[in-house]
C-alpha cells in the first residue's frame, strides 16, 4: 500500500524539524562555549590556516580570515536547507531573514561573553550560508517541479 503524497510532505516536514533542532543545538554549543572550549570544535581552520601558510600560499593571518568566513558560510547552509524542508510554505526571502535574525542573535549574545566578540563578517558569512542552503532546496524542487505556479507545471507537462 502506497503511502498519499501529502503524508509523505509532513513526515519530511516533521523529520526536517527534527534535524533543524538538533542542528540549531549544535551550532548554540559550538558559538556560545567559552572560546577555549568550543576552540577543539573549530581549531580545524587553525590546522588548515597553517598548512596553507607553511605550503607558501598565503599568510596564515590571511588563511584564517578567509577559512573562518567559509567556515561560517558551511556553518549556516544546513539552517538554510532545513527551514525550507521543514516549513514548505515558507518563502526563500523569509528563510533568509530568519537564517539573518539568527546570525544577529548568536552575535548578540557573544558581545556579552567574555571570551568571544561580535562580528559583522560572521552575520553576513551566516546570511550567506543561509541563502545557499535556501537556494539549494529550492533549485531541487523547481527541478522536481514542486512548488511551481500551475501555469508553468502546465507548460513543462
Amino acid at each position: 500500500m502506497s503511502v498519499p503524497p501529502i503524508a509523505r510532505a509532513r513526515t519530511g516536514a516533521v523529520a526536517a524539524r527534527v534535524l533543524l533542532v538538533g542542528y540549531l543545538l549544535f551550532v548554540g554549543f559550538t558559538v556560545w562555549l567559552p572560546a577555549a572550549i568550543s576552540s577543539r570544535v573549530t581549531g580545524l581552520v587553525g590546522i588548515i590556516a597553517r598548512w596553507i601558510a607553511e605550503a607558501g600560499i598565503t599568510s596564515y593571518q590571511r588563511a584564517a580570515f578567509v577559512l573562518e568566513i567559509l567556515a561560517n558560510v558551511a556553518l549556516f547552509v544546513p539552517i538554510g536547507l532545513l527551514l525550507l524542508l521543514a516549513w514548505p510554505r515558507l518563502r526563500l526571502w523569509q528563510a533568509v531573514l530568519i537564517g539573518a535574525l539568527m546570525s544577529v542573535v548568536i552575535e548578540t549574545v557573544q558581545g556579552v561573553m567574555p571570551s568571544r566578540f561580535p562580528t559583522l563578517s560572521d552575520v553576513i558569512a551566516n546570511t550567506l550560508g543561509t541563502l545557499i542552503g535556501a537556494l539549494i532546496v529550492a533549485f531541487i524542487l523547481y527541478l522536481a517541479g514542486v512548488g511551481r505556479p500551475a501555469a508553468a507545471r502546465r507548460l513543462t507537462a
